[in-house]
């Protein structure tokens, strides 16, 4: 909404541009009618000595009537008698009988009679088409100074209003949606707060996307993308009141600025979480916009906060109802969260993990520990390389801390290529020794191997190690593969053309799929530890692992399993044709120069050792 500051400057303008383009028009009026005047006045003094003949018989009568009366005809008036003479003042010069003889001359308001002394005054022309001729010049200037107003109008200020009625749509709507923008949602919110502190009444700022809709863009296309940010905001206007305000930020990124809620916070927080319920499950309706009738589904994920008066800033509201968001999406999307104070520590906190994250990137205070694992008959066959990361003069950060953090933040990339750097190092410095047929599996998160150069990272890796590519071997998890399953397919197969094996993490735990499984160029699964925690008691995870076991084998895939901490659990896995094992009960993760000193031979002999 614009200030009344600015609307009346706007009104202003328009004044004035209207009064400069009618001045021409009127000018060109005023120069027509004087014109006219004076060529009626020109014009009948030169007809009226051009067409009027006196025979004078007294000479000195002849020049007073041509010295004081002609040259100063303005008008010529025809009557029924006689013809008037008048000046431009609009006194009486002379009246001239047309139908006897004689000459009458106005004079110092007496009328002086000549009688047949002057002679005989012949009118030879009419002098009426010299009045009718000013008539039509003045008209014609009156029509062409409407023409010009009308022409102006049209192509000068029509086009001019247009024009500024676009930059104002620019420069306070969102094009696609047609809603206020960031610009114009920050004067609303103003006012709002203004109000808000008049009244003591509550206001709430809920601020929404959509989850996942990138996926929608690039599965069905930016068009289908459009139409459904469109549809949504029909769908806010319609669940809010005349006086709220619904703005579109960008993207898939709405803000809602609701008023009025009331003096009592508790009611207020319920009336604002009821119209996020509104905006959730109409939200959630599919979207039916396709030529084709096809529906598309999307879910909000929404954040709120509670505003009254100038509490706290207009900043500070933002980043609460973000702060909600995020929670939103954290605790799993398609949802509503409110803002707490409680929430401000939780993302305060996440905020300074992640600036010490990047800290402990550049300060070198990550190490990789591993972990051994081994065959059926307690050989080593290899190691997963577990990162660490050991902030100085400060405990340990367990690894659910602080992955999590890092995927979310992008900051697994630069750590993943470090860990498999620092792997690929340690592949070589084992080279000639009793470690020398030992691989290292590493962990790959979803989004450092979707990255573009990712296969090149891999190559570029081997060559500056120069460690054996057979001997590196990549664990993704189920996420990776979600998605478009023949880029993934093509990416590992380029790997595996390296040398490179690939292990499949965590199996079991997503949504396996054994039409995807039997494509992927696997050389191994992992049985997940929630299934072998409980295989000696809980015969459901008994009958999993019995068949991912199977499976596996149909398929040509090896199958280790992670988690391994008794002897029980050893026996059964064993009896059902597993054969390759880690966990606690073959050795715990540690540095490098543990690890290596506990393996000085490739026989397990003494794992309580290890740390």
């Amino acid at each position: 909404m614009l200030r009344g500051s600015e609307t009346l400057v706007r009104h202003l303008a328009r004044a004035a541009l209207l009064g400069i383009t009618l001045l021409p028009a009127l000018v060109y009026l005023f120069t027509a009618y004087s014109s006219s005047k004076q060529m009626i006045s020109d014009d009948a003094k030169v007809q009226a000595k051009r067409a009027n003949t006196v025979i004078a018989a007294n000479p000195e009568v002849w020049r007073y009537v041509s010295e004081r009366v002609i040259d100063q005809i303005a008008v010529v008036r025809h009557e029924q008698t006689r013809t008037v003479l008048i000046d431009a003042n609009g006194n009486v010069l002379a009246a001239i009988g047309t139908a006897c003889r004689g000459l009458c001359i106005a004079d110092q308001a007496q009328l002086l009679d000549f009688g047949s002394a002057v002679g005989e005054l012949r009118v030879e022309a009419d002098l009426t088409p010299i009045v009718v001729r000013g008539a039509v010049f003045v008209g014609q200037g009156i029509l062409v100074g409407i023409l010009l107003i009308w022409l102006f109008t049209q192509y000068v200020l029509l086009p001019l209003d247009r024009t500024r009625l676009a930059n104002i749509e620019l420069a306070f709507y969102e094009p696609l949606t047609n809603l206020p923008n960031r610009r114009l949602l920050m004067d609303r919110l103003d006012r709002a707060l203004v109000a808000s502190a008049r009244s003591q009444q509550f206001g709430a700022l809920i601020i929404l996307d959509l989850d996942h809709f990138k996926i929608l863009n690039d599965t069905q296309g930016y068009d289908v993308g459009d139409c459904v940010l469109v549809e949504v905001s029909k769908r806010l206007v319609a669940n809010v009141r005349a006086k709220d305000t619904v703005s579109c930020l960008g993207g898939d990124e709405y803000v809602v600025i609701v008023e009025d809620l009331g003096g009592d916070a508790a009611a207020a927080a319920g009336y604002a979480e009821m119209i996020a319920e509104k905006f959730h499950r109409a939200l959630n309706q599919p979207y039916v916009i396709s030529p084709d009738n096809q529906s598309h589904h999307t879910t909000p994920s929404i954040g709120l906060t509670l505003f009254r008066g100038h509490d706290v800033s207009r900043d500070v509201l933002f980043k609460q109802a973000d702060l909600a968001l995020y929670q939103a999406k954290h605790a799993g999307r398609n949802t509503i969260r409110f803002f707490s104070p409680e929430m401000q520590a939780v993302i305060e906190s996440r905020s300074a993990m992640e600036t010490a994250l990047r800290h402990g990137l550049q300060e070198h205070e990550f190490q990789l520990f591993y972990q051994p694992q081994v065959d059926q008959d307690g050989q080593v066959t290899g190691a997963e390389a577990l990162l660490r990361w050991m902030p100085a003069g400060k405990p340990a950060v367990p690894p659910d801390k602080f992955i999590p953090l890092a995927e979310d933040t992008g900051l697994i990339i630069p750590i993943g290529l470090w860990v498999m750097e620092t792997a690929c190092a340690q592949l070589r410095a084992w080279e000639g020794g009793a470690q020398d047929k030992l691989q290292i599996a590493v962990n790959v998160s979803a989004c450092q191997f979707h990255q573009p150069d990712f296969v090149e990272q891999v190559g570029d890796v081997l060559r500056l190690t120069g460690a054996n590519p057979s001997r590196l071997k990549l664990e993704l998890t189920e996420s990776v593969v979600l998605g478009n399953v023949e880029e993934v397919i093509e990416k590992m197969e380029q790997i595996r053309s390296l040398g490179v094996t690939f292990s499949l993490d965590d199996f079991g735990t997503g949504f396996s799929s054994l039409s995807y499984l039997k494509r992927l160029p696997l050389d191994q699964l992992k049985i997940d530890q929630s299934f072998v925690r409980d295989i000696p008691e809980d015969p459901n995870d008994a009958a999993i692992v019995r068949a991912i076991i199977a499976m596996s084998y149909s398929l040509g895939i090896q199958v280790i399993a992670e988690g391994v901490e008794t002897e029980a659990q050893r026996d059964f896995l064993k009896e059902n044709g597993c054969t390759h094992f880690q966990g606690y009960l073959f050795g715990k993760p540690a540095s490098i120069g543990e690890w290596t000193d506990a393996r000085s031979s490739p026989a397990i002999a003494n794992t309580d050792m290890l740390i």
